[in-house]
């Protein structure tokens, strides 16, 4: 059984870590300060040996939730922690009776879009040219909650 709990500013070195270890382009420590003071994010994190392997982090409104980042790190992909990860999102959602939830992917990450796909997320549509790294379009997928 994992156990999740939510991350907080003193865990923002950790996050950042993990970030430089998973995305091209991650957020400095800096941003992900600057996200956990704000109101809407939240961020849940799993620790094993008293390290942080990964993250799901996310901005809630009354209606919609839109994933931001889910992170694992390499040694851990394949185990299955990414999806435990999503359903565990996904029941918080449903506890604040959010309606809809929205995230982006980049076209070529089709591991990450055939999770999402298997949890329900269907396509709605792109964003042009979001990811300033490479200028690359972001599929936006949501998942409807009350149906």
């Amino acid at each position: 059984m994992l156990i999740f709990r939510r991350l907080g500013p003193e865990d923002s070195t950790s996050m950042h870590e993990l970030e430089k270890r998973c995305f091209t382009q991650p957020w400095t420590e800096k941003q992900c300060r600057a996200a956990f003071e704000q109101k809407a994010f939240v961020a849940l994190g799993l620790l094993q040996e008293q390290k942080l392997v990964a993250y799901v982090s996310f901005y809630h409104s009354v209606d919609d939730l839109e994933i931001l980042n889910l992170a694992v790190c390499p040694e851990k992909r394949r185990s299955g922690i990414g999806r435990r990860m999503l359903n565990q999102v996904l029941q918080v959602a449903a506890k604040m009776d959010i309606q809809r939830v929205l995230l982006e992917v980049r076209r070529g990450n089709h591991p990450a879009i055939m999770l999402y796909e298997s949890c329900g997320f269907r396509p709605a549509g792109v964003r042009l040219c979001y990811y300033s790294d490479t200028k690359e379009d972001a599929l936006i997928y949501f998942l409807d909650l009350h149906n």
